[in-house]
């Protein structure tokens, strides 16, 4: 037999079956889920799955925020040899129709009325579909006479009975398992088209289990993690099913997007990932919160802010290395500011936190290496399991995503292609072999898309996605991701998309931070009502001219903005402008606000292209 997450998890129960794997609140009580009912949960789900006629290579959907019943489904779909499909909770109707559809998926497990209403209202479109698993009651039960549709109770009830009929059945799927069944459908995020599903084989997750599992500092049953990103993403996989699963770190899961601090602050966790505007929100509560404070706490936590700053850039020098010097700064810091710090922002036991996803401003992490909180950038993607770089404790260099991880084969190609090869990278898009062609070499190296370059021959510094690339109407190249990292520095923007192909010049639409800006406005009394509202102020505007014109001295003339607008309202993945991961889709913006594009470039053709 093979090893699965499935049979991790059924062997952690077997030797540990009271250690606590997985935590979820409770009507605001904190309830610990045991090895054992863990693994009881998914075996249930994988007896009601075979009750149901789930055969090997079958699609069961999640559609659901992160809690413990959606790795009972992901683990229980795993034992039974079927594919995980995960779905995001903010994905419309017609998003949920497509991801169904192009999966085949026969069964879907959905939380809760929301959830349900988005598939019943695009039922008719899913002939594959044959079971709808609701997770939450109210509003769903009694309201509707689907025969499709099932409570997560009698989805057990039936599991239950399917064991007492055949209380091996389950067992005997797992024994099957073959090293490329599929485990899960990854989808894309579908920055430039339809989201595309990355098939991971169970080989390829043993292969980023191990890595990451081992990585320095290797992850144990000691550690404590908050699991709030969707669950459908490869790097929330990663560090919460699949770390959980091979090492035994204990699962916290947030209660909702919206108490992740508070929940931070209570768990305290050991091991953290997240994506940058995670990271970026921190250091905008700290601004906040510093600015809010106290006289006499604002002079106390800027000053200490300040020797944060100091640390980190020396840390930045040395790697990520301590000398004598900054650790006996740190000492002092930790007794007047810093613990107190990491303590009200819940990482006062982080050993390890990880950055992923899109690229993150080495300024941010600076300020996070400066206050004792080793944030470190890594990158992979969904095609390679999450799996290719990253900077590890003691050998950090800012701006670049690390060396390649244990195993992995990365060479950059003549076009300045990052390629990476190794067991963890996948094995096709879910159908669709043309697209598989592209990116896939025979040989087996992934061409990821994106552009990069190495930094002391050891580190990969990633430039841009190549189909970002943009080349002025004078023949430049410039790589529009570091122009938009640099006016993202600044704690008053949020989003900044930069554009200019085969254009004399570039411009820009800027998304400002609301909570940053709304108070820079209210400590000036300029009130507001709406998003809106704060960005049409012409004193808003003169800020963020001033972010451009700083932005714009780290640049050569070519890569300066020239002209900007703030766009009218915070971007959205339910309005398209977003994926699922917050990922600015660059063509629908420039769609969407292509007259304030032209606007642009018409009034720098009035003046000549001055600024």
């Amino acid at each position: 037999m093979i090893t699965t997450i499935a049979t991790r998890v059924r062997d952690r129960a077997s030797a540990t079956p009271g250690a606590v794997a997985l935590r979820a609140k409770r009507l605001g009580v904190w309830e610990e889920v045991s090895w054992a009912d863990y693994w009881e949960r998914a075996e249930l789900v994988g007896h009601a799955l075979l009750a149901l006629g789930v055969d090997p290579g079958d699609r069961v959907a999640v559609h659901s925020e992160n809690r413990r019943e959606w790795l009972y489904s992901d683990i229980g779909a795993v034992a039974v040899r079927a594919t995980t499909v995960g779905l995001y909770p903010t994905s419309p109707a017609d998003e949920v129709a497509y991801l169904l559809s192009h999966s085949g998926a026969r069964v879907l497990v959905a939380e809760d009325q929301e959830q349900v209403d988005k598939v019943l209202a695009v039922l008719d479109a899913l002939p594959d579909l044959e079971h709808v698993v609701y997770l939450e009651p109210r509003g769903v039960r009694g309201r509707y006479t689907d025969d499709r549709l099932m409570s997560w109770d009698d989805f057990l009830a039936l599991g239950a009975r399917h064991r007492g009929d055949h209380p091996d059945a389950v067992a005997r799927r797992m024994r099957g398992a073959e090293p490329d069944d599929v485990l899960t459908l990854v989808y894309t995020s579908g920055t430039t088209g339809p989201p595309k599903g990355a098939m991971l084989t169970a080989a390829n997750v043993e292969f980023a289990v191990g890595v990451t599992a081992g990585a320095s500092p290797p992850a144990s049953a000691r550690d404590v993690t908050l699991s709030y990103l969707p669950l459908c993403h490869v790097a929330e996989r990663v560090f919460t099913t699949w770390l959980n699963a091979a090492a035994g770190i204990q699962v916290h899961f947030a209660e909702s997007v919206d108490t992740v601090r508070a929940n931070l602050r209570e768990v305290q966790p050991t091991i953290l990932f997240g994506v940058p505007r995670t990271w970026e929100k921190v250091l905008t509560a700290v601004t906040i919160g510093t600015a809010n404070a106290s006289p006499v706490k604002r002079v106390t936590t800027r000053f200490w802010l300040r020797v944060a700053d100091r640390i980190g850039a020396e840390l930045v020098r040395a790697g990520g290395r301590h000398t004598t010097a900054t650790r006996l700064r740190y000492a002092v810091g930790w007794v007047c500011c810093y613990r107190a710090l990491k303590t009200r922002l819940g990482l006062r036991h982080v050993r390890y936190a990880a950055s992923g996803a899109a690229p993150i401003s080495p300024e941010v992490l600076r300020f996070f290496m400066g206050i004792g909180v080793p944030v470190h950038e890594v990158y992979g993607m969904t095609e390679n399991s999450g799996v290719a770089t990253g900077n590890r404790p003691g050998r950090v260099r800012l701006g670049t995503v690390g060396e390649p991880q244990e195993g992995v084969e990365l060479r950059i190609a003549e076009d300045g292609e990052i390629q990476t090869r190794h067991p963890g990278v996948f094995a096709g898009y879910w159908r669709d072999e043309e697209a598989t062609r592209r990116v896939l070499a025979e040989d087996g190296w992934l061409r990821t898309g994106d552009v990069g370059e190495w930094v002391d021959g050891t580190h990969v510094r990633i430039t841009d996605r190549m189909k970002d690339i943009i080349i002025t109407a004078g023949g430049k190249n410039v790589a529009p991701s570091e122009v938009e990292n640099a006016l993202k520095d600044s704690p008053y923007v949020k989003e900044a998309v930069v554009l200019g192909d085969r254009r004399p010049y570039l411009v820009a639409l800027i998304g400002i931070e609301p909570d940053t800006v709304g108070h820079w406005a209210a400590r000036r009394g300029l009130t507001h009502t709406t998003y809106r509202d704060l960005a049409e102020k012409d004193e808003v505007r003169e800020l963020v001219a001033g972010v451009v014109r700083a932005a714009n001295e780290r640049f050569a003339p070519v890569g300066r903005v020239r002209r900007f607008r703030v766009l009218p309202k915070e971007l959205d993945h339910s309005d398209g402008e977003l994926t699922a991961t917050q990922k600015v889709k660059r063509s629908a913006l420039a769609t969407a606000y292509a007259h304030l594009v032209e606007e642009m470039y018409a009034d720098g053709a009035r003046d000549g292209g001055r600024t």
